[in-house]
């Protein structure tokens, strides 16, 4: 028995599908079910949530969240090997779990059904190192804001949790960190080793919370992206040579920003002022 439900161990669980994690699909399974308890905690309240989980392998996050007592939970699975371990967990919590087999990063949050009135969805995951950062981009990216999620509760490598939550002037501030910056606060929670996981990976990870903010700043995601690409893909030049194809100095001079300072100077809202500033 487990330590918070009458479900197998996820060890037995592995073994009985015979659930060897691919590298192909990034895939490094928690089995610690204290663990996976400890971060559905940081998406409370879950009493009246729908809750998407990206990735669940053999469940045992999905396992925590239901005990944790979410109301419904909508598991996005790609590895059709994994979907019997998850519907063995959808017959002990009746009612509570829809299972979708599709690749996260073809799924379309707006298929989620929610009743009619309830709040915003809250995500959370632990997600393949290999389609982590696309994901999230694609989440802060949509023309939608508010967006259809009020909470990110995600584990990435802790390299990659660095630069979302990257402040101006921080060795990782670039652009993830600016796009990130714009339209959400993010904070670390906590680490995870990389012997919690089956297989260890090769480096720490991260367990992050990422709210929208309510108004962003005015700016066209497009040409935010532009620029921050721009700047970012030669940080260590000046600005009026890394910027010199979207306007150079004629485009700095207008955002009041001296075309000698470097990509990693600038606050959020003056690249919001230079993505305003271009044509």
């Amino acid at each position: 028995m487990s330590p918070i439900d009458s479900l197998p161990p996820l060890r037995a669980v592995l073994a009985e599908h015979g659930l060897d994690p691919k590298r192909s699909l990034g895939q490094n399974f928690l089995l610690d079910l204290n663990l996976t308890g400890r971060i559905a905690r940081q998406a409370l309240p879950l009493d009246d949530a729908t809750v998407v989980e990206i990735g669940p392998g053999p469940g045992g996050l999905t396992r925590a969240l239901l005990a944790e007592g979410a109301a419904r939970v909508v598991v996005v699975e790609k590895d059709s090997r994994c979907i019997p371990a998850l519907e063995a967990v959808a017959a002990h919590y009746p009612g509570r779990l829809e299972i979708i087999r599709a690749d996260a990063l073809e799924f379309d949050l707006a298929t989620v059904q929610r009743p009619e009135g309830a709040e915003a969805l809250k995500i959370v995951a632990n997600l393949p190192y290999n389609v982590g950062t696309q994901l999230l981009l694609d989440w802060i990216a949509t023309p939608q804001w508010p967006p259809l999620w009020s909470s990110l509760t995600l584990m990435f490598q802790r390299e990659v949790a660095v630069r979302i939550v990257a402040a101006p002037g921080s060795k990782h501030y670039g652009r993830l960190g600016v796009l990130a910056g714009w339209r959400t606060e993010a904070r670390i929670l906590f680490d995870v080793p990389p012997e919690a996981f089956t297989p260890p990976p090769k480096v720490t990870s991260s367990v992050i919370q990422i709210r929208p903010r309510a108004v962003p700043e005015p700016a066209s995601l497009a040409k935010l992206e532009t620029v921050t690409a721009a700047a970012f893909g030669q940080r260590r030049k000046m600005l009026r040579q890394s910027l010199k194809s979207l306007g150079g100095e004629t485009l700095l001079l207008a955002a009041d920003i001296d075309p000698q300072r470097r990509a990693e100077t600038l606050t959020i809202r003056e690249f919001v002022r230079l993505a305003n500033g271009l044509q």
